[in-house]
């Protein structure tokens, strides 16, 4: 399928989705950059599920995860770490509230690891502080500061893959391009991994301005400049090379998730149909980006598994059915 003007695509997102407002929460400070330390283990809604809080030292706070527990925790088990989308876990947009997840790895022989904060913070290193959105380290914290933690807490296998949605769809390419060596792979359902082009660039401010009311400067620098550059997957691409690669995304068109039951009520009707039109615009965008992609490791003989479903929107229930899609590839890789 040839690729539509991105362009084009793009406008029509920041047209439909300019109005969005999202929430933003400043982590608080603690009293003293202590090393990064797991400070809490604690029983969830499963006895899977645990609840991990994780002080950072780069960005001076808690961070709570969510963790499913392998089937078997008598023996190491591999760690996938599974990120929200622009949320950041802190609103009802996450895996654990839209969809099956847990009973998905209920039986998987896995660790699944999901940060509960990072709204719309791109999982990156901010260059400087922001005002909304505070001290933005998730680069470090990710790569660096958690993952010898939860080795030594639940005694893994080290190897390690990572996937995420939308926002986090860009993240895990650059993730996996700054540390090449922590993970066997990397998935990417309705990313856009274009981000200095000036379209790629709209996109994001969207998402960080628009919604997340932070100031994208405070991410990569000036527009156009060299930060933006350096946090381009797609200019960057090359630095795959060794990392198993999934990349999906859905035309936009409406799908299976996209009709209205008989005796729905109003709200509903509205709400499907915001789906269609702004999850629809959005999708298309990121569908454009991820044929990009493909090609541009097409290009440099990077392997990788790509998905270009023909429907489906910006939304959850694609997105579940992609992680069960991805899991047999994932699962071969981090065994």
């Amino acid at each position: 399928m040839k690729p539509r003007s991105l362009a084009g695509i793009a406008a029509a997102v920041l047209t439909l989705a300019a109005a969005a407002v999202g929430q933003s929460v400043v982590g608080t400070p603690a009293t003293a950059a202590a090393p990064s330390q797991i400070v809490s283990v604690v029983d969830g809604n499963t006895p899977q599920h645990k609840v991990v809080t994780v002080y950072s030292q780069s960005m001076n706070r808690d961070i709570p995860l969510d963790v499913l527990r392998p089937r078997d925790t008598s023996k190491p088990a591999p760690v996938l770490y599974l990120l929200n989308g622009a949320g950041g876990g802190e609103d009802s947009a996450s895996w654990a509230l839209r969809t099956n997840y847990v009973e998905f790895f209920q039986n998987k022989q896995v660790n699944v690891v999901t940060p509960l904060k990072g709204i719309f913070s791109y999982y990156t290193d901010w260059e400087n502080d922001d005002e909304v959105l505070g001290k933005q380290k998730w680069q470090t914290f990710l790569t660096k500061e958690l993952p010898p933690l939860l080795d030594k807490e639940f005694k893994t296998t080290g190897k390690n893959g990572i996937a995420g949605i939308s926002m986090a769809g860009t993240s895990v390419l650059n993730l996996a391009i700054a540390a090449p060596s922590l993970y066997e792979i990397t998935a990417s359902y309705s990313g856009c991994a274009r981000t200095s082009d000036p379209m790629g660039q709209r996109y994001i401010r969207m998402v960080v301005e628009a919604r997340g009311k932070a100031d994208t400067r405070n991410m990569w620098g000036p527009y156009n400049g060299p930060g933006w550059r350096q946090n381009d997957p797609y200019l960057n691409a090359a630095k795959l090379r060794g990392t198993q690669v999934y990349l999906s995304s859905n035309s936009g068109l409406p799908g299976q998730d996209e009709s209205v039951d008989a005796g729905s009520t109003a709200k509903q009707g509205v709400s499907l149909a915001d789906r269609v039109v702004v999850g629809g615009a959005i999708e298309a965008a990121t569908n454009v980006c991820t044929q990009q992609m493909a090609q541009r490791l097409a290009e440099l003989k990077i392997p990788a598994k790509v998905q270009i479903r023909p429907q489906g929107t910006h939304s959850w229930g694609y997105w579940e059915r992609e992680l069960h899609a991805s899991w047999p590839m994932i699962a071969k890789a981090i065994s």
